[in-house]
């Protein structure tokens, strides 16, 4: 199971983060989305957060991601970390708006094979 915040920024961010840490979620269990790239990877750094990956997502997966846009890149991540294609589309939609998605999940750092 997991669970998704939706934030309007950083400050946000972290203070869902420690909420969910305070409910048992490790930073290990904690995914960042952000719409563009480097902002993702510049939260994800700065909250010592999970990144999704190889070991989320699988190895095919995650090539197939060098080759699609960042919308297809963003649900496919979403749909790793347990959601379905049409949750993974309304958050995608969030992300378009410019806002943050907080998924905290502790299944997704245990599956190693491509969910959908």
């Amino acid at each position: 199971m997991y669970k998704v915040e939706v934030v309007e920024n950083v400050v946000g961010a972290k203070t869902k983060i420690e909420t969910l840490t305070a409910e048992g979620y490790t930073k290990d269990d904690i995914y960042v989305f952000a719409h563009d790239k480097h902002r993702s990877e510049d939260i994800t750094e700065g909250t010592g957060t999970e990144s999704i990956g190889v070991k989320e997502q699988g190895i095919i997966e995650s090539m197939g991601n060098l080759f699609k846009s960042r919308g297809d890149e963003l649900r496919a991540k979403m749909k790793a970390v347990g959601m379905n294609r049409t949750e993974a589309e309304t958050y995608e939609e969030e992300l378009d708006k410019g806002k943050l998605v907080i998924v905290a999940s502790k299944e997704a750092r245990a599956n190693n094979t491509n969910p959908f």
